[in-house]
C-alpha cells in the first residue's frame, strides 16, 4: 500500500525538497499551501490549499496521511516568532492527532545559545538567550508535551533548493561580481546542511519511524564549513563562468556588523540577525550518532555537487546541470 504523507508549508524550500524527496521514494505526497496561495508546476504533488486552522477540514483532505512534516515558518523578526511559532504548532499537532500521524520537523542550533560547545549532541544542554532560541525551546517542549509522536531533525544553516536562504540572500549575493560574503572569520567552521540531503534523511527516517519513542530529537551533521572551504569550494565555478578572471580567486568579504548594528534600530529583521551573531563567531558542528545508529549512513552529497546544485537552482550558472536522480547515500 503507497505511504501518504502531508507536507504543511510545501512551498518554502525545505517543504518543496521534502516533496521531492518523498515523491522520489514512491510516496503518496499532499503539498499544504494556505487558501489562495500560488501552487508551484511541481509533478507529483497534490495541493491542499485548506486554512492550518481548520483542522477538520483539513485533515479529511489529508485522510491516510500517516506522516506529517512541519515546514511551515513565520517572517524572521523576533516579533512573528513570538507571535506565529506556537499556533503554529498547534495547528501541526492537532493535526497530527486527528491523523494519528508521526509529526516530523526541522530543528536548529538556536537552542543552545551562545555558550554552545564546539560539538553539539542529542545531550547539550540547551541555554538559549535570544528570542528566537527561546521560541524553538519552547517549541520543542510543546511537541514533547503533546502527546503525539514526534521526530525533530536537528540541522545548521540551509543552503540549497532555492530561494530563501542565509546562502542565497548574503553568501552569494554577489558571485558574480568575484565575491563571497560571510558573516564569521576566514577559518571559523559552522554548521550547514544541504537541504536535499536533509530531505532525504526526513524520508529515511520516516521509514523507520517505529522503532523511535514517541518524543525524539535526532542531529543531521551535514557539513561543517568555514568561509575558507565556501571559497576553495565555490573558486573553481566562478571561474569557470568567469566571474573572476584567469588566474585570480574569489575575495572574501565581510558582512557589515556596524552597518547592520544601526539598522536595527529601525528594521526589525537586521535586530533579529544582529541577536544571532554569535552563531558565527562560535565554532560547532553536529554529531549524528544517534541518526546513523537507526538509518545508516546519513545522506551527504559532497560539497563541490552541492555547491554546484545550489548555484545551479538560483539560476546562477550559465549551463545548469538538469535535476537528475539524487547521489547515493555516502557516510
Amino acid at each position: 500500500m503507497q505511504a501518504t504523507v502531508l507536507i504543511l508549508g510545501a512551498r518554502g524550500r525545505f517543504g518543496l525538497a521534502a516533496a521531492r524527496a518523498f515523491g522520489a521514494a514512491g510516496w503518496r505526497v499532499l503539498g499544504h499551501t494556505r487558501p489562495g496561495a500560488s501552487q508551484p508546476a511541481e509533478a507529483g504533488i497534490e495541493w491542499l490549499g485548506i486554512d492550518l486552522r481548520d483542522t477538520q477540514a483539513l485533515a479529511a483532505a489529508a485522510q491516510g496521511a500517516t506522516v506529517v512534516v512541519h515546514a511551515l515558518n513565520p517572517a524572521y523578526t523576533n516579533q512573528a516568532w513570538r507571535e506565529q511559532v506556537a499556533p503554529m504548532t498547534d495547528a501541526a499537532i492537532r493535526l497530527a492527532h486527528t491523523l494519528a500521524a508521526t509529526l516530523m520537523v526541522p530543528g536548529n542550533v538556536y537552542n543552545f545559545g551562545a555558550a554552545m560547545p564546539a560539538v553539539l549532541s542529542e545531550g547539550t544542554p540547551q541555554m538559549a538567550q535570544t528570542v528566537k532560541g527561546r521560541v524553538r525551546i519552547a517549541m520543542e517542549a510543546q511537541l514533547q508535551a503533546s502527546g503525539v509522536r514526534v521526530v525533530v531533525i536537528r540541522a545548521g544553516n540551509f543552503f540549497g533548493a532555492g530561494r530563501g536562504t542565509w546562502f542565497d540572500a548574503v553568501n552569494v549575493k554577489d558571485l558574480k561580481k568575484g565575491w563571497f560574503t560571510h558573516a564569521g572569520s576566514r577559518e571559523l567552521a559552522t554548521a550547514w546542511a544541504y537541504l536535499p540531503d536533509l530531505a532525504r534523511c526526513f524520508l529515511a527516517v520516516a521509514q523507520q519511524r517505529e522503532q523511535l519513542r514517541p518524543f525524539e530529537v535526532l542531529h543531521f551533521a551535514g557539513h561543517t564549513l568555514s568561509a575558507q572551504q565556501w571559497l576553495d569550494a565555490l573558486d573553481p565555478l566562478a571561474r569557470a563562468q568567469g566571474w573572476v578572471k584567469p588566474g585570480a580567486h574569489l575575495k572574501l568579504r565581510a558582512l557589515p556588523w556596524p552597518v547592520i548594528r544601526i539598522g536595527a534600530w529601525f528594521m526589525p529583521a537586521w535586530a533579529a540577525l544582529l541577536e544571532l551573531r554569535y552563531l558565527w563567531d562560535t565554532p560547532h558542528r553536529l554529531t549524528n550518532d544517534k541518526l546513523t545508529a537507526l538509518i545508516g549512513p546519513e545522506p551527504h552529497t559532497p560539497l563541490p555537487l552541492a555547491a554546484r546544485q545550489a548555484l545551479a537552482d538560483l539560476g546562477l550558472l550559465a549551463s545548469a546541470p538538469r535535476r537528475g536522480r539524487a547521489p547515493a547515500m555516502a557516510g
